[in-house]
């Protein structure tokens, strides 16, 4: 790249910067982005770069394949239904152990790394997220979220920390429930009046055939989204994703992306180009 390149580029990226300065961005940072170092380092210097050019933002992960790695090495069958992991008791300890301990600690240290200042959280922390069990408690201890204290997220945004979270949520009763990290991330998105909700995933965002990278949707609106479910041609685990999403919207925030993780840079691409990458769905 020469030097006219490289200043086409941040000229391109001014208007963008000066529009987001200040405003809160919430990531959600999971799936196969997590698994491949040069992508999760990449990760890392964005999220560091948006800090310092004035972007507040909020990173909630999940850690789905660390979790499996860790279920299989003890011998505990992994379940799914509906895009949600069943999680029984012996489960959970492996959630809380991956997610609150190895996975946390991970991400903090690598933004860390970068010269900005991350903070681990999990729901627990503060009861930053309170819960309750899913309805019919098919899915055993997964949770679906009462309430976000987003109180406990203002002074540490507001001095420049980062605020790194972790999808487990607090109870009434102490147990500890597996909440969905792309739920997790709607929810603290609309709790903090946040301008845009970001989910990094491993595909190319929402395709309308699921067989066809080129079908990729750059732009829906939320009852497009609705529809979409509605035809099954959003689901799997592409339909918590986009129901978070649509949640997240009717809450007040602007937009929200589903974009390619896989893709280095995808945040800065997305958020700082004309072009953009992935899936926008707005109000």
């Amino acid at each position: 790249m020469d030097d006219s390149q490289r200043v086409s580029i941040l000229s391109e990226a001014l208007p963008y910067i000066q529009s987001f300065s200040g405003r809160k961005i919430v990531i959600k940072y999971g799936g196969s982005v997590m698994e491949k170092e040069h992508l999760r380092e990449a990760v890392f210097r964005d999220v560091a770069l948006l800090s310092s050019v004035g972007v507040r933002p909020i990173i909630v992960h999940g850690g789905g394949p660390e979790i499996n790695s860790w279920l299989k090495k003890l011998e505990i069958e992994p379940k799914f239904e509906d895009g949600l992991r069943v999680t029984d008791k012996e489960t959970m300890e492996v959630v809380e152990m991956v997610l609150m301990g190895r996975v946390n600690k991970q991400i903090v240290k690598g933004i860390n790394n970068t010269g900005s200042l991350a903070i681990g959280l999990s729901g627990l922390d503060g009861n930053l997220i309170q819960a309750r069990k899913l309805k019919d408690g098919r899915h055993g201890l997964v949770g679906d979220i009462s309430k976000i204290n987003s109180d406990l997220l203002g002074p540490l945004i507001d001095k420049g920390y980062i605020p790194v979270i972790s999808s487990i949520g607090s109870t009434l009763n102490e147990a500890s429930l597996n909440i969905n990290a792309d739920y997790v991330a709607g929810e603290i998105s609309a709790a903090v009046n946040a301008e845009k909700l970001i989910l990094l995933t491993d595909t190319p965002g929402i395709l309308k055939d699921r067989n066809d990278c080129k079908s990729l949707l750059e732009q829906i609106n939320l009852k497009e989204a609705r529809d979409l479910i509605k035809q099954n041609i959003i689901a799997n685990g592409m339909r918590p994703k986009t129901e978070c999403c649509i949640r997240a919207l009717a809450q007040g925030v602007k937009a929200a992306h589903i974009i390619d993780g896989r893709v280095e840079h995808a945040l800065l691409l997305e958020i700082f180009t004309n072009s953009g990458i992935g899936t926008m769905i707005n109000a």
